[in-house]
């Protein structure tokens, strides 16, 4: 009879490590703050008679009440059941913090990853070289090409007038034009270019023509 009353003791014990964790688990999860499980129960219980959460752990920590108060367990007994509680809590909190930490570096490296395409090289350097391709002489960039696209565009390939819908280094209208050189004319400032320098010399001969008649008029 003594050792079926000892084992049901040590089954009672068990029983109540289990709600008192779940119970101080619950309560501290609103309070921030480290509750006992014989504070449990009051910070636990609803305004309302509708289960809840808290409801279950006001329940869960009664009946933990009962089996000490039936069983008379000693207080070596009681801090031992708080200790494993605590331990429990302390164990759920920690692996929360480290699934966050490891999700907001999957955040971060998609984030890094997603970054626009900037068209490369230098325009300048590109046409100058085109134009000596040309046969023509270095003036014709430096003198007249250079300020020309300066003039139009800033020498920037994604350039685009609001009110006409020119594109680009030389300002093709429409862009489209310059799809005949290459199909990446949107961001290429080679591709633009070629195109660019085609135009002038089946228009104007030279850049210094095309030049000349943009000061004359504003346009080339």
């Amino acid at each position: 009879m003594l050792l079926n009353r000892m084992s049901l003791r040590s089954t009672a014990a068990v029983g109540a490590a289990t709600l008192v964790a779940g119970a101080t688990f619950a309560v501290s999860a609103f309070t921030g703050d480290d509750v006992a499980p014989d504070m449990a129960a009051s910070a636990a219980t609803p305004d309302t008679e509708e289960p809840t959460a808290d409801t279950e752990a006001a329940e869960a920590t009664e009946a933990v009440e009962d089996v000490f108060f039936s069983e008379q367990l000693s207080q070596e007994e009681i801090q031992s059941l708080r200790t494993q509680a605590q331990e429990q809590r302390d164990a759920a909190l920690g692996n929360g913090v480290q699934t966050a930490q490891v999700e907001g570096s999957d955040i971060e490296e998609e984030e890094e990853e997603e970054e626009v395409p900037v068209p490369s090289g230098d325009p300048k350097a590109i046409a100058l070289e085109m134009v000596l391709a040309q046969g023509w002489a270095a003036s014709e960039f430096h003198d007249c090409l250079e300020p020309l696209w300066e003039k139009e565009s800033g020498w920037n390939p994604l350039a685009e007038n609001p009110s006409s819908g020119a594109y680009g280094i030389p300002q093709s209208y429409p862009g489209e034009k310059m799809a005949s050189h290459g199909s990446d004319w949107r961001t290429n400032p080679a591709t633009q270019i070629s195109w660019g320098i085609d135009y002038i010399k089946g228009r104007y001969d030279t850049p210094c023509g095309a030049w000349a008649q943009s000061q004359a008029t504003g346009a080339y």
